[in-house]
């Protein structure tokens, strides 16, 4: 079984054409970072840049009747929202959480979790993950701030749990014992099937991909990349991802939000 596992590894990196001794984990340099955008086809690009042509903004224009209609919120401080990670009640289990923190220390993005926590706290029904009007309410939030930098990761009380989200993304895990790092990291700008490897900094969640014909999460997107290394997949809100969504935020510290970003 172990030659077997061994043996699908080394097709994988041989289909991506990667170099194995540049398996080492080590970061992007600030100075080096590029948005997902840069990797994409001139076809691509021209989609997300028209907003007439962008499919992700039939979500926000449907995300913004939601809000008006159902949340009822004014508009101070929308544009802020989606620039850094808020704390909630509903961010993370307990067991996610150190005993000295108080439960409302716990992370969450603006992604799934906390517009469904927000809804639910005003007593209505609470929207699955990856449903329509979750995603569209998200992205009409984020969308507010597209072109803002991203701050995530900028308050201390949240280091321990970006710590644990880098630690998920460095760890080599499943049947390929393979880190989301010896891809993002080590490997950017090679391709995988065809499609280019980026430096998993996720500037345009939620976004639209071609592949599934559909707005999604920055969660569905790592549930993805699990399904690929053949490794745990967390349930959608887990606080593993939670803390995966956070790192991979804060790697994209100051760098300019896209929502809604369209990629193959």
């Amino acid at each position: 079984m172990r030659l077997v596992h061994t043996i699908a590894a080394a097709g994988l990196l041989l289909a991506i054409g990667f170099a194995i001794p540049r398996l080492c984990a080590t970061e992007i340099p600030q100075a080096e970072r590029r948005s997902g955008y840069t990797f994409m086809s001139p076809d691509t690009k021209a989609i997300q840049d028209d907003d007439t042509a962008n499919p992700g903004m039939l979500w926000v224009l449907d995300g913004e009747a939601l809000w008006k209609r159902k949340n009822r919120h004014g508009g101070q401080g929308l544009r802020r929202l989606p620039r850094r990670h808020q704390r909630q009640h509903e961010g993370l289990s307990r067991r996610a959480i150190p005993p000295t923190t108080r439960r409302s220390d716990a992370p969450s993005i603006l992604n799934s979790a906390l517009i469904s926590a927000a809804r639910k706290t005003r007593r209505r029904r609470r929207c699955p993950y990856e449903s329509r009007d979750l995603l569209a309410l998200t992205a009409f939030v984020a969308q507010q701030s597209r072109g803002m930098p991203i701050t995530a990761g900028a308050d201390l009380q949240l280091e321990p749990f970006v710590a644990k989200g880098r630690d998920t993304f460095m760890r080599r895990q499943g049947q390929l014992n393979l880190g989301c790092t010896n891809c993002h990291d080590d490997n950017w700008d090679k391709h995988l099937a065809g499609s280019a490897v980026t430096q998993a900094l996720p500037t345009g969640y939620p976004l639209y991909r071609l592949e599934w014909q559909s707005l999604g999460s920055l969660q569905r997107r790592l549930r993805n990349c699990m399904t690929g290394m053949r490794t745990q997949l967390y349930d959608y809100g887990a606080p593993e991802l939670v803390e995966l969504e956070l790192y991979l935020m804060s790697r994209a510290h100051d760098m300019p939000i896209e929502t809604p970003a369209v990629r193959p």
